[in-house]
C-alpha cells in the first residue's frame, strides 16, 4: 500500500502526474470515409482486438422551406454493421445550434427505426480548458453518442436552428460526419448476464498463467498487462473483476493507508465493491493514449447520465461501453475513455479511464471541474425516465468506498478550483456537494432531471455504507 500512496495521491498541490505505461492512439481525419480498425502489428489476425468506426462525411441537403434552416445529412444507405452513432465536427470549440436526428435499420429484422433525437451538446464532458489533453490537436466536437443496437443501414438529418424575424440563417460546424461504431464481439467471459448483477470469476493466475479449473487465460499484450497492474494490489494481473469486500475486510486491506491511529478510531469507509475492470468489459487497450495521468485526491464524485438512450440490456452493457470508449477517443479525439466509472441499470459496476480504480485518475467527464473529482456515468438518459434503484445503490456503494479512501463524508461538501466553463470562470473557487451533479459545475441537462433527483438518496445512502 506504501507504494500505492506513492503514486496515486502523492502528487504536490493539485498538478497532475503523468506515467507512460502503453502505446499512444492515433487519431485520423475523415474524407470520404474513412473506417478505424483495431489490429495490433504484434498479434496475429485470428486473435485482433475487435471494433471499428466508419466515419461519413454529411452533405447539404436542400433547405428548410419554411424556415430556411440549413440542413446538412445523409439518404438511407446501407452500410457495415454498427451499433452506436454520433456526430462529430472539426473545431471542438463550434457549437452545433440545432437537432440531430437518425434512423437506423436493424441488422435483424431489417426494419427502420423512427426517427430518434441525438443529444447535441456535448462539449461539458470534456477535459479541461488548457489541458495536455484538451490542446492535443485531435480534438473534435462532438454529440453525445446515441446506442442504437445492431444496425446496418443508417439515415440523418442535422437542422440548424430557425433563425430569428429579419436575421440570417445560423450556420452549422464545419466538417460534420457521422461516425458508426462497431463494437465488435463480446469477450470470452461477460461481464453482466441478462437483467443480473452477475459477474465472471477473477482468474488466479498471472499474465500466462490460467484459472483454476478453467480455460487458460491468454496472455496479456503490453497495454493490457499496463492497464491492468495499477489494480494489481487488488487483484491479479489480467483479472475480469474486482470482487467486493466487507466493510470489516475493506477496512482491513487499508489499515496501513490510515494508519494506527485512525483505524482506532474507526475510518469512514464503506465497503468496496464489485467492479468490472477494462478487461472485464473488452476495452482495446490499443486505442488510448500511452499515459496515466493522476491529481492529488479524490474530493467530489460528478454524477452523469451517458445520453446513449436506455434500449440496451445489462448483457450489452460491455458493448456499449466499448462503443463510448471508442467514441470518445477515435471520434471525439479524447486520450481515453471520458468517465472514471461506470454504472448500467442493472447495477453493475464497470471501471472506466484507465490508471487505477482506487487511485485519483484524471478524467474528462466534467469540464472545469476534472481535478481532484471522479465522474460516474450512469448509463442510458434520464431527463424523462427514472433511473432504476438498483443503479442509484450502485453510486452509493462506489461513493461510499472511493470517496472514504479519501477522507471525505459523502454528505459534505468541498471546495474545488474551476479550470474554466460556462458556468464558473477560470480561478473560481466554488463549494460543490462531496456527490454532485453534472450540472452543479456547467450549465447543462446532464445527469437528467430524474437522475439528479436522486442524488440525496445516494448521498444519505452512502453516508450509511461508511458507517456515519
Amino acid at each position: 500500500m506504501r507504494a500505492f500512496l506513492a503514486t496515486s495521491i502523492g502528487v504536490a498541490g493539485s498538478a497532475a502526474l503523468v506515467l507512460p505505461l502503453a502505446l499512444p492512439a492515433s487519431a485520423a481525419p475523415a474524407t470520404s470515409v474513412t473506417t478505424y480498425v483495431s489490429t495490433p502489428a504484434s498479434l496475429p489476425a485470428e486473435v485482433a482486438v475487435p471494433g471499428s468506426t466508419q466515419s461519413l462525411p454529411l452533405r447539404t441537403l436542400p433547405a428548410e422551406r419554411a424556415t430556411g434552416a440549413a440542413l446538412q445529412g445523409l439518404t438511407r444507405r446501407d452500410v457495415r454493421p454498427f451499433s452506436l452513432v454520433g456526430v462529430v465536427w472539426d473545431d471542438p470549440d463550434a457549437e452545433l445550434h440545432g437537432s440531430v436526428q437518425v434512423r437506423t435499420r436493424a441488422s435483424g429484422t431489417g426494419a427502420w427505426s423512427g426517427w430518434q433525437s441525438v443529444e447535441t451538446h456535448n462539449d461539458d464532458h470534456a477535459a479541461d480548458p488548457g489541458t495536455p489533453e484538451r490542446d492535443s490537436g485531435t480534438v473534435r466536437g462532438s454529440t453525445a453518442p446515441l446506442w442504437v443496437g445492431a444496425s446496418d443501414g443508417v439515415e440523418v438529418r442535422v437542422r440548424a436552428e430557425a433563425p430569428r424575424a429579419g436575421a440570417s440563417p445560423a450556420p452549422l460546424p464545419r466538417g460534420m460526419r457521422i461516425e458508426l461504431v462497431d463494437p465488435g464481439d463480446e469477450p470470452a467471459s461477460e461481464p453482466a448476464g441478462e437483467d443480473t448483477a452477475q459477474g465472471p470469476e477473477i482468474p488466479e493466475g498471472n499474465d500466462t498463467g490460467t484459472t483454476s479449473g478453467q480455460v487458460p487465460v491468454p496472455a496479456l499484450t503490453p497495454e493490457e498487462s499496463a492497464a491492468s497492474a495499477v489494480n494489481a494490489e487488488l487483484v491479479p494481473l489480467g483479472a475480469t473483476e474486482i470482487p467486493e469486500l466487507t466493510k470489516e475486510e475493506t477496512e482491513a486491506a487499508y489499515a496501513d493507508r490510515f494508519g494506527e491511529e485512525t483505524m482506532t478510531a474507526k475510518p469512514y469507509i464503506g465497503p468496496r465493491p464489485r467492479i468490472v475492470t477494462r478487461k472485464g468489459w473488452g476495452a482495446d487497450e490499443q486505442l488510448r493514449e500511452r499515459n496515466f495521468v493522476y491529481t492529488k485526491s479524490v474530493q467530489v464524485a460528478f454524477v452523469h447520465h451517458s445520453a446513449t438512450g436506455n434500449n440496451y440490456t445489462c448483457k450489452q452493457a460491455p458493448s456499449v461501453l466499448r462503443s463510448i470508449y471508442r467514441y470518445h477517443v477515435k471520434s471525439s479525439g479524447w486520450r481515453d475513455f471520458g468517465y472514471n466509472f461506470a454504472v448500467d441499470k442493472c447495477g453493475n459496476i464497470y471501471e472506466g479511464r484507465a490508471g487505477g480504480v482506487a487511485k485519483a485518475v484524471l478524467g474528462a467527464h466534467t469540464r472545469g471541474f476534472n481535478t481532484n473529482s471522479m465522474g460516474i456515468a450512469v448509463l442510458g438518459t434520464y431527463s424523462q425516465s427514472t433511473p432504476p434503484s438498483s443503479a442509484v445503490t450502485a453510486v452509493a456503494r462506489l461513493t461510499a468506498w472511493k470517496l472514504g479512501l479519501y477522507g471525505k463524508d459523502p454528505r459534505g461538501k468541498s471546495t474545488l478550483t474551476s479550470g474554466g466553463g460556462n458556468r464558473y470562470k477560470k480561478g473560481t473557487k466554488v463549494k460543490l456537494n462531496a456527490i454532485s451533479g453534472h450540472r452543479d459545475g456547467f450549465s447543462t441537462e446532464c445527469p437528467g432531471a430524474r437522475l439528479y433527483g436522486k442524488l440525496g438518496t445516494a448521498r444519505s445512502a452512502a453516508a450509511k455504507y461508511q458507517g456515519r
